[in-house]
């Protein structure tokens, strides 16, 4: 496994990591044993960076990480934890909590699930509009001081509070939504971001597996599954965006590869200071993707995979309406 460094400040990690949302429940039902056994193929691949928050299933994934992980030298991974969204039995979203007091009672918190003395990259989910992002980023700093997290992260803002929060601490990466239908980031947070030396990790390069090459029209979500909501899977924008799938599939094809494999490498070829995090629930999802890493896409490559995929083509937004306000960049 190839190693790529998360901006000038941040750790070497795996230029491919592994997003553990789906293990708990995200995209319905998982198998615990088998999320397990997928964490541990992980570590075996060389995949050192995984990617958690302590929102999901309200510590479950926290939890599952813990004993996944247990035994573990803790210097052969790097764990990137999200806080601050807050969440209700139901369970539903009640909002962000960035105020110092809170970073504080959400680390001391993963610190107790995990199992362990420090966070790699600790970053609030979203921007909380009630809490300067110069307080937030100021609380995790004193963590930072006390040896408790190693790095600042950021989660889905914009240039500006990029800007912000680096002046307080130096922030090794932002974590982000990227992909081939999700490309908003190329206008002002990618430059930004180069520009001030942070590293991104991309989530959602499948986009929650519309794009992956295993999702069809006739399909729907099972109990559970976040993507029943998801203005991208609701009829009439799904099959157009499975005919883009279709169109990906004929370069993949070409290429002798799946399109979940030319999706991720798509987003890896995007820069070495971008690392594609893969939301695989099972040994056999992550045998799938960790191929793209190998792959070494040409500049005609990249030129058949955009006519296939042209920007701003895909139909619907990333999230429900509800949730687009609370983050940086659209689309």
């Amino acid at each position: 496994m190839q190693t790529r460094t998360l901006g000038t400040t941040g750790p070497a990690v795996s230029a491919l990591g592994l997003g553990a949302m789906g293990m708990s429940g995200a995209y319905g039902e998982a198998d615990r044993a088998e999320s397990v056994a997928t964490v541990h193929a992980a570590l075996e691949a060389d995949v050192t960076l995984i990617d958690t928050g302590d929102f999901y299933a309200m510590g479950h994934n926290e939890l599952l990480l813990a004993e996944a992980l247990r035994g573990r030298d803790r210097d052969s991974y790097r764990l990137s934890v999200k806080f601050g969204m807050l969440r209700g039995p139901v369970p539903e979203f009640g909002g962000m909590d960035s105020r110092p007091e809170a970073v504080k009672n959400f680390l001391a918190y993963s610190l107790t699930r995990l199992g362990t003395d420090h966070i790699d990259i600790y970053r609030p989910a979203r921007l909380d509009p009630a809490v300067p992002i110069e307080e937030t980023v100021g609380a995790v700093k004193e963590m930072i001081d006390a040896g408790y997290v190693r790095h600042l992260g950021l989660s889905e803002v914009d240039a500006a509070t990029i800007r912000r929060a680096h002046a307080v601490h130096p922030v090794a990466d932002l974590q982000i939504e990227y992909s081939l239908i999700s490309r908003a980031v190329e206008a002002d947070v990618l430059p930004t971001l180069r520009e001030l030396g942070i590293g991104l990790t991309a989530y959602g390069v499948l986009s929650r597996g519309l794009i992956s090459g295993h999702w069809s029209a006739g399909r729907t979500a099972g109990p559970g599954d976040s993507r029943g909501v998801s203005p991208r899977f609701s009829s009439g924008n799904v099959e157009h965006n499975l005919a883009l799938v279709e169109a990906l599939r004929r370069v993949a094809d070409a290429k002798r590869c799946t399109v979940a494999q030319l999706a991720i490498a798509w987003v890896a070829a995007q820069g070495d200071d971008i690392v594609p995090l893969v939301g695989a629930r099972t040994r056999e999802r992550l045998a799938e993707a960790l191929p793209a890493m190998e792959m070494g896409l040409t500049v005609d490559d990249l030129a058949e995979i955009e006519k296939a995929v042209p920007p701003g083509t895909a139909r619907g937004d990333r999230y429900p309406s509800a949730f687009m306000s609370g983050l940086g960049v659209g689309n």
